[in-house]
């Protein structure tokens, strides 16, 4: 047995799983994560991650939900998570995003336990425990790896900002926020969405049917 599988049995109580070490290899990471196992991989350091509080489940529930309904009645490619993983070559790292779009023209990147490369739109769902990972350490790491389009959203503030990776002359291409326009978020790279800002909050939250039908994408 692994010092990464090991487990504590004490007399009469369930097995308590030894926390997993602070750093090994991308392959020993890929053997010990399983489906149960909240955690990424950032160029051999172990990140774990908090269970997601009933704000950010709700949220990633509903926005994933309805996302996804877009994403198919459009027919623009494919919607994951919030447990695929996404292989980003460039640091390396294995990231976790809560949601993320792969477009058709790009959907042969999707293995059946990991995105191979980065993804065309990534959504992170901000928790207390990952402030400066969402807001800091994934906005250089996904404008580093070319994914295009990069939502950060924080239930508690009720705060969202949008980035869209754009070209420039002197360098590589970087994020620009892209601004609302009237409360809305106009995505640049799922075509055509217009998503109202409000609905991303609990008090102001329609339901699904409700959503899908004023986006257009069932009849009322």
């Amino acid at each position: 047995m692994s010092s990464q599988d090991q487990s504590i049995r004490s007399n009469g109580f369930p097995d308590v799983s030894v926390p997993a070490p602070l750093r090994m290899t991308e392959e020993e990471f890929v053997a010990w994560c399983d489906e149960d196992t909240r955690a990424e991989w950032v160029d051999g350091e172990v990140v774990m991650m908090s269970p997601a509080n009933y704000e950010h489940a709700s949220l990633q529930k509903w926005l994933g939900g309805v996302l996804a309904i877009y994403v198919e009645e459009h027919d623009l490619g494919t919607l994951l998570g919030p447990e695929y993983q996404a292989r980003l070559p460039e640091r390396p790292s294995r990231r976790v995003p809560d949601i993320l779009f792969v477009s058709k023209a790009r959907e042969n990147l999707i293995e059946r336990t990991q995105l191979r490369g980065a993804p065309d739109l990534c959504i992170e769902i901000v928790s207390p425990d990952s402030e400066a990972r969402d807001w800091r350490e994934k906005y250089l790491e996904y404008e580093a790896a070319g994914v295009n389009e990069y939502w950060v959203i924080d239930p508690a503030s009720e705060h969202v900002e949008v980035y869209a990776l754009t070209e420039r002359e002197d360098g590589p291409a970087k994020y620009q926020r892209v601004a609302e326009q009237e409360g809305v978020i106009l995505s640049t790279v799922l075509e055509g969405l217009r998503l109202p800002v409000e609905w991303l909050w609990p008090a102001t939250r329609p339901k699904m049917l409700e959503a899908i039908q004023k986006l257009g994408l069932v009849g009322g």
